[in-house]
């Protein structure tokens, strides 16, 4: 199993559609026991968070988040948690809105603590 995420930060690698998270995005992560959340912001996004569970290489969780417009959005994501070969932690994911129509994949790695 690749490393905890307890105390890591991640951030995308590219933005995605106005509105969602995007390269200023910061999600702050915790780990225990197998179970997983994080708190986020950043860009549009004014607070986010996400909860749910960890086996092995495998993230399934639900995330909600308010954005600077006022709106809120939900959905589901399923992640693959890759170490990188300079250390670093990368999840490729897996997403789907719940709260509205749309899906998609997305990557996010771990920022040295000078990108945070």
């Amino acid at each position: 199993m690749a490393r905890s995420l307890d105390g890591l930060v991640l951030a995308p690698v590219a933005d995605q559609a106005p509105g969602q998270v995007g390269t200023g995005t910061r999600f702050r992560y915790h780990e225990r026991d197998g179970e997983i959340w994080a708190e986020y912001e950043g860009g549009d996004i004014a607070r986010g968070y996400l909860v749910g569970t960890r086996r092995g290489d495998r993230l399934d969780f639900r995330y909600v988040q308010l954005r600077h417009d006022g709106t809120t959005a939900c959905g589901h994501c399923v992640s693959r948690v890759v170490e990188l070969p300079d250390g670093r932690v990368r999840l490729e994911e897996t997403w789907e809105w719940e709260s509205r129509e749309g899906s998609g994949t997305s990557v996010v790695e771990q920022v040295t603590t000078r990108e945070r």
